[in-house]
């Protein structure tokens, strides 16, 4: 399966919210992080999936077009409520972004969800592997399987990280500073990058009353390599989008060694050393590069309307 070429896609910030509050879902859509992610898993009591499900459906149909990423968290898909799960979304899968798959541990969910995705893409007459794929991992078996989980299918965009039920697997309690935790995270952007995938999305912090700590979590994130944080209130929003935006600091060395860079490469040289000392060769260059275009997609972005295409 071949999947459509894909627009460029920011997830600094992606805002959860219940399924079963249909109510907050336009006002998550309208609070400005880059995307939202619907949540049919955890969110939603066992008693409460169906209606959850009509109620997300009926609600994705109203949601303007050009709006932030619309993610929907499906459930596990060796719990038996994720063929539902899909099965809901099928009349509004166009305007679904991304499919988040919690408790991705083995290539073979993410597989099986892509499958249930195609199925569901033809029954709506869609283009084939239009709807991509977030595995959330969130387990020991997950962390060790993280390559060939984002490698499983064309469909995956990139990976996901879950600290809390991964802190209740190995016994650990998450911090904003992380240590904890930080083998398994860098695994995940290791897995990512070696698979060709953007940088992967944190997990959350979830201490709501703790800015500093979630100031410090979302720059820790950022420093390993990961592209944007999971966000649970709108108010941890601004916080997190500071947190992975370049600074004025990096982007003033990100355009002095372009410059440098540029007048080297055309003198036919490919390693200078600036007058602080700092040496620059082809690495260092692309570097300085992917700050500038990022902070020029992020303009781009934040001064046009965004279709949510992936």
């Amino acid at each position: 399966m071949t999947v459509p070429s894909a627009q460029p896609l920011r997830l600094r910030t992606l805002l959860f919210v219940p399924g079963d509050r249909p109510d907050r879902i336009p006002k998550a859509a309208a609070a400005g992080a880059d995307g939202i992610a619907i949540d049919l898993e955890d969110a939603v009591a066992l008693s409460r999936k169906q209606a959850a499900r009509q109620a997300v459906a009926e609600t994705l149909a109203t949601l303007p077009p050009d709006g932030p990423v619309i993610a929907v968290r499906i459930n596990a898909v060796d719990t038996g409520l994720a063929e539902a799960d899909v099965e809901a979304l099928e009349p509004v899968l166009g305007r679904v972004d991304l499919v988040i798959v919690p408790m991705s541990s083995s290539p073979a969910a993410v597989r099986a969800a892509a499958a249930l995705l195609g199925k569901a893409e033809a029954r709506a007459g869609m283009e084939p592997g239009r709807t991509r794929i977030v595995p959330l991992v969130e387990t020991a078996a997950g962390i060790a399987e993280a390559r060939d989980i984002a490698a499983a299918d064309p469909r995956v965009h990139t990976l996901a990280f879950g600290p809390a039920d991964l802190s209740r697997e190995l016994g650990v309690t998450p911090t904003a500073d992380g240590e904890e935790l930080f083998v398994a995270r860098s695994q995940v952007v290791l897995a990512a990058a070696a698979a060709g995938r953007p940088r992967p999305i944190d997990g959350p912090h979830l201490d709501l009353d703790d800015a500093d700590g979630l100031a410090r979590s979302a720059a820790r994130a950022r420093r390993l390599g990961f592209g944007g944080k999971q966000v649970i209130h709108p108010r941890q929003i601004p916080v997190v989008a500071a947190a992975f935006a370049p600074s004025a600091e990096e982007l003033r060395w990100a355009r002095r060694v372009d410059e440098a860079f540029r007048e080297a490469e055309a003198a036919g040289v490919s390693s200078i050393r600036l007058d602080d000392g700092t040496f620059v060769d082809y690495p260092i260059a692309h570097r300085a590069r992917a700050l500038l275009a990022e902070e020029a997609a992020g303009r781009s972005i934040d001064q046009s309307p965004r279709t949510p295409t992936i």
